[in-house]
């Protein structure tokens, strides 16, 4: 097992790594192909019913319904075959996604780019959750996304009832006793609910890699979020008054959009650039040929809740539960403050990989949170430019002095 974990641990930051030279200024006519065939929106991984383009690419995907014990229905995409390995006894992996996400954001770079491919092609079964809210996840056995109390969550619920309900069908479809889970942004801020709140979670997870966990956030450099931060309250009163729960998914609008506008070289891409940097900050990193396919996917869909959550957390500088204000607190927890998550449990050996340009998770953030794990260890990426999305949609970065930084760690 220790072999498993230090080829995860020394493998993801080369999967990060993988010069992409080739694409600065064309789009990659075959991947358009495959997703609009396959990883549409309306048919995301139904491979099955793509026989022709199984063979031609070699992978078998499927996707799977998880209902939580709450009542949420998720679709999971799994990629459990590749045609680059021949491994007969797969370790499962899980990757959990971002805010606004959705399961396609570890295929969008493509067959040899996207990490779910790279960990499919390494011998890994690779499951890609899909939270609620999100495009793939807005199903209820008792509710529909019109009902408000429909998307009366956050992050929270996520790590408490997503990620462990994902955990257990993974390990009982693939007959493994544990599971490796690999994060991004808030999929890492769910992770660590799961871990501290679900703690017999702990004994069901070989060990996690969290690239940018949205842990703590107090010095983020996000001026958006600074800005609206200390009226989170504000915020969920306004929204809630004018009967606004979520954030919806890009329509078929701006799907065509994107497509079309956000094409290297088109006098609007521009406009494309700015909106992402909005978000995830100035970024000489991301592979800007993808935006018009990740604008077919993202925004992929959230609730409020988790925004407001979210700028709880930098107003608080603490990783806290949702903030009701004082009677739901006291309702809620018994105490006028919400309590903190006790990050002190989490015993399972936890990686985390950050970077020192990342407007979202500060590096001295990132530090605190390394401090407050009793079992962590900390991978800064070595390179002034790379940002937040690189972790999922970045070019390059120097391939050989991060295989350097962990080849020695297990």
């Amino acid at each position: 097992m220790l072999k498993i974990s230090y080829i995860l641990f020394c493998i993801l930051p080369l999967i990060l790594a993988i010069p992409f030279t080739e694409q600065e200024n064309e789009l990659n006519e075959n991947l358009y192909s495959i997703f609009d065939k396959v990883l549409s929106p309306q048919n995301m991984l139904q491979l099955h019913q793509n026989d022709e383009l199984i063979r031609k690419e070699g992978y078998t995907a499927e996707t799977h319904q998880i209902v939580t014990e709450d009542r949420y229905i998720l679709d999971v995409h799994r990629i459990s075959e590749s045609p680059k390995s021949s491994t007969k006894n797969k370790p499962p992996v899980l990757l959990v996604h971002g805010v606004f996400d959705c399961s396609a954001t570890w295929l969008i770079p493509g067959p040899g780019k996207g990490l779910g491919f790279l960990l499919a092609d390494l011998g890994y079964d690779v499951w890609m959750i899909n939270v609620r809210g999100n495009r793939y996840a807005r199903e209820h056995l008792d509710m529909n996304i019109l009902d408000k109390n429909y998307w009366n969550f956050s992050w929270h619920e996520i790590g408490v009832y997503d990620i462990p309900a994902t955990i257990d069908y993974v390990l009982e479809k693939t007959n493994k006793e544990k599971i490796f889970i690999i994060s991004h942004s808030q999929g890492g801020s769910a992770f660590f609910v799961t871990a501290s709140e679900r703690p017999e979670y702990q004994n069901k997870i070989i060990a996690s890699f969290s690239m940018a966990p949205a842990v703590f956030m107090s010095r983020t450099n996000n001026p958006l979020f600074k800005i609206l931060a200390p009226f989170s309250n504000d915020i969920k009163y306004l929204t809630k008054l004018i009967g606004m729960y979520e954030f919806k998914p890009t329509n078929k609008l701006i799907q065509m959009l994107g497509k079309k506008l956000c094409k290297e070289g088109e006098l609007l891409q521009p406009i494309c650039q700015n909106i992402v940097f909005l978000f995830g900050g100035i970024d000489k990193e991301l592979n800007m040929t993808l935006l018009p396919l990740i604008t077919q996917y993202d925004p992929a869909g959230s609730s409020v809740n988790q925004f407001v959550h979210f700028a709880q957390l930098i107003h608080s500088g603490k990783f806290r539960k949702y903030d009701y204000g004082i009677i739901g607190n006291l309702k809620k927890y018994g105490k006028i403050q919400p309590p903190d998550y006790e990050l002190a449990k989490i015993k399972i050996p936890v990686h985390l990989y950050y970077a020192a340009n990342d407007m979202f998770i500060n590096v001295e953030d990132l530090n605190d949170l390394y401090k407050a794990l009793p079992n962590a260890q900390k991978f800064l990426v070595p390179s002034n430019t790379f940002a937040h999305l690189d972790f999922v949609w970045g070019k390059h970065v120097d391939v050989l002095r991060i295989y350097k930084s962990f080849k020695n760690q297990y």
